[in-house]
């Protein structure tokens, strides 16, 4: 199975040579987006070949082991979230270095996790900033849902928001505002306390 695996691997690689796309890429790198590896495959390209693939673990475990944006990506895409692991989850967390994994990763895969909550309050909490985006981009999902938080989540929640409104992280800020914005849609007592907590740091409501 494990040369299966890595033959597969192997095809897929040769494949992003061939969807190549310099000019992606490149408008990455002068960004300061700077991968080992980087084919500019496009995102939407990207979920042609997850869902051509479809659900695979050990694919997936297997692709994100290679330091390459597309397989790292894919890998997000295509891990069957009720089989991952959270200690699993903790290694890709500790192996994101980019801004365009963190929110590929909250959106393919972790927003969708059976222990979701757990992981974003866990991250919105940490003191680092991708982290911080990927509990804020979780969270954000979970509440779309519908999904209302216990009172003691609200006051963490509202806490965190509070700090990270004014973090030095654009992406954090605008992550952490988003995710008000989503949790003051849960109803009018949401709404107030968003508009609430928001005023006190000075920060107006969306």
């Amino acid at each position: 199975m494990e040369k299966e695996i890595q033959a597969k691997v192997k095809q897929i690689k040769l494949s992003f040579r061939q969807m190549m796309d310099g000019a992606v890429a490149q408008s990455m790198r002068s960004k300061g987006v700077d991968y080992h590896l980087n084919w500019g495959v496009t995102l939407p390209r990207l979920r042609e070949m997850a869902e051509k693939e479809g659900k695979d673990y050990h694919l997936a475990i297997a692709l994100w082991k290679e330091n390459v944006r597309e397989c790292k990506i894919l890998a997000t895409m295509i891990m069957p979230p009720e089989d991952i692991l959270p200690e699993v989850v903790d290694i890709w967390m500790e192996q994101t270095e980019t801004t365009e994994i963190a929110e590929q990763a909250s959106f393919n895969l972790y927003q969708h996790l059976p222990f979701a909550p757990v992981k974003a309050y866990e991250w919105m909490a940490s003191p680092s900033e991708l982290y911080q985006l990927c509990g804020f981009l979780v969270i954000a999902r979970i509440f779309m849902r519908g999904q209302e938080p216990n009172e003691r989540g609200i006051n963490e929640f509202i806490d965190q928001s509070l700090v990270a409104l004014q973090s030095d992280s654009l992406a954090v800020r605008k992550a952490a505002k988003n995710a008000l914005y989503r949790f003051s849609e849960l109803g009018i007592v949401y709404e107030r306390l968003a508009k609430s907590a928001m005023r006190t740091i000075g920060v107006d409501f969306i």
